[in-house]
């Protein structure tokens, strides 16, 4: 199992960044996904999580209105894009999956909001 996630980078507050987790190593379609992100100082948090076949979703309160998951399983790809970002957005994005019990993760994704 790999989980790559990629498209963090600097932006200014108010901008937007598309980020992408390319998955490997099992049947991606019916697995449930998620993102995850971990400020400097603070606990690792769920973000926003989506279900195997994309038909279900849920958001952190803290992102809710401002950021859509989504996936592409003939890509076998999980997408994360984030609107209105603030400063308080700034940590490592993270993808997650668990798979028969096992828990994988990517190897995160830095996301910078500074002016």
């Amino acid at each position: 199992v790999q989980l790559v996630d990629s498209g963090g980078g600097l932006v200014q507050p108010g901008g937007s960044l598309r980020l992408s987790c390319a998955a490997s190593g099992f049947t991606f379609s019916s697995y449930a996904m998620s993102w995850y992100r971990q400020a400097p100082g603070k606990e690792r948090e769920l973000v926003a999580f989506i279900t195997s076949a994309g038909r279900s979703t849920n958001y952190g309160d803290s992102v809710k209105g401002r950021f859509t998951i989504s996936r592409d399983n003939d890509r076998n790809t999980v997408y994360l894009q984030m609107n209105s970002l603030k400063t308080e957005d700034t940590a490592v994005y993270y993808c997650y999956a668990r798979i028969w019990g096992t828990v994988y993760w990517g190897q995160g994704t830095q996301v910078t909001v500074s002016s």
